[in-house]
């Protein structure tokens, strides 16, 4: 379950907890009374009883309870009260006692220790309130970013990313475990590019050879044109003829074998579908690991072509080339047509010289700016070639900066 989901849950229960204690605390707050209150209250209420009020109306407004000399079992109310420890005053009609007037101020000091019970159980609640989300806070910053930056991690390096770092927290409690990761993030990228210079020789060496090869069989094809153009006996002629042959195939294989080394790359599968443009947006996303991203428009929202593992390496291609020749924030921004959408990558570097920019897409052609920084020379040839396979396509200009522009048809 996503950490989110969780801190709703708790803020729920809490807040749901908080509305059980005011529930169970539900009476009013009691101010504090001395006599001079009492004293106050005792003129209001025989005030109201000379005025005619009647006494159940008295006794509610004032909280209070009046006993007259001439009620039934008036001594035994009398005794209960005093049991209760209540407050009991004198009522008098013109100097003449008439009765009591009662306040059960002990019931008073029950309600003080609730509403005080009150305050210090919705203080608690606030602690636990706070430290909850303290817990929360401490728990993902130690124990859940650690293994949700691992999972974003293994996703780039399963994509072949192998230049997206793994940031090792000091005080993080699986440093030596995400340091491991990152260690062998580095042997991997080690590991592909010695493999990348050792298919680098292997062609080199294939070069050399066919090279080697073709020259020696070039002389034994001139060799054989010339007899058979001399030579009368038909069956020494059959022979060279048969020679000939045989050359012209090892040629042919030899220039099969060259070429097959080369073009290996064009046997990448790309299997466009119809997707949602709004995958896109997690794509960009992702890569703000790298460095500052600057979106200006919204993302359209409609159904496009595309195929994910393959648009997510082309994008991925367009920021790391332009954090690693540029190294400036990059800007993206879209444009919407009937046809479909448009994506502008945009650097603030010095951009490509113009000379260079018709073959930047290349098969391992390497400009002047990659002289220093490790590369194959085949991103931009392999992202172009993507894009085409998914009925879309690529430019790249200079403005400013340097600027690739991808296409993403509708469906």
């Amino acid at each position: 379950m996503k950490v989110r989901y969780w801190i709703i849950f708790y803020t729920v229960g809490m807040l749901l907890l908080l509305l059980g204690i005011n529930w169970l605390f539900h009476n009013h707050v009691t101010k504090s009374r001395d006599m001079v209150y009492y004293n106050e209250q005792q003129i209001l209420v025989e005030t109201a009883i000379n005025q005619g009020e009647k006494i159940k109306d008295i006794e509610t407004e004032y909280d209070c309870h009046i006993l007259f000399l001439n009620d039934e079992n008036y001594e035994m109310e009398i005794q209960s009260w005093l049991q209760k420890e209540a407050l009991i005053l004198d009522y008098r009609n013109k100097e003449e006692l008439v009765g009591k007037i009662i306040w059960n101020v002990k019931e008073e000091g029950y309600q003080r220790m609730e509403n005080k019970l009150k305050m210090q159980s919705t203080i608690i609640w606030l602690i636990f309130f706070v430290g909850g989300y303290l817990l929360f806070a401490f728990f993902y910053m130690q124990l859940i970013r650690p293994f949700q930056d691992l999972k974003l991690f293994s996703n780039q390096i399963a994509k072949g990313n192998l230049d997206f770092p793994l940031t090792v927290h000091k005080h993080n409690y699986f440093g030596m475990f995400t340091e491991s990761f990152d260690m062998m993030r580095e042997e991997l990228k080690r590991a592909r590019e010695s493999e990348y210079q050792a298919n680098q020789s292997k062609k080199e060496l294939i070069a050399e050879l066919s090279h080697d090869i073709k020259t020696p069989i070039s002389t034994i094809q001139a060799t054989c044109e010339v007899l058979e153009i001399k030579e009368k006996n038909k069956d020494t002629l059959e022979k060279i003829t048969v020679i000939n042959g045989k050359a012209k195939m090892v040629n042919d294989l030899i220039d099969n074998l060259l070429h097959a080394s080369l073009e290996e790359l064009t046997a990448l599968k790309v299997d466009p579908m119809e997707e949602s443009s709004l995958c896109i947006y997690e794509m960009i996303q992702e890569q703000q690991i790298y460095g500052e991203i600057k979106m200006i428009e919204k993302l359209p929202e409609c159904l496009v072509y595309l195929d994910k593992l393959r648009l997510s390496q082309v994008i991925d291609n367009c920021f790391h080339n332009a954090w690693k020749y540029a190294n400036t924030p990059v800007t993206v921004s879209f444009d919407e047509n009937e046809e479909g959408i448009f994506i502008h990558i945009k650097d603030e570097g010095k951009g490509v010289e113009e000379e260079e920019l018709p073959l930047i897409i290349e098969k391992f052609y390497r400009g002047n700016n990659a002289k220093g920084k490790a590369g194959s020379g085949l991103g931009l040839y392999l992202a172009n070639m993507f894009m085409e396979r998914m009925q879309g396509g690529m430019e790249y200009y200079n403005e400013n900066g340097f600027v690739v522009k991808l296409f993403l048809r509708k469906v």
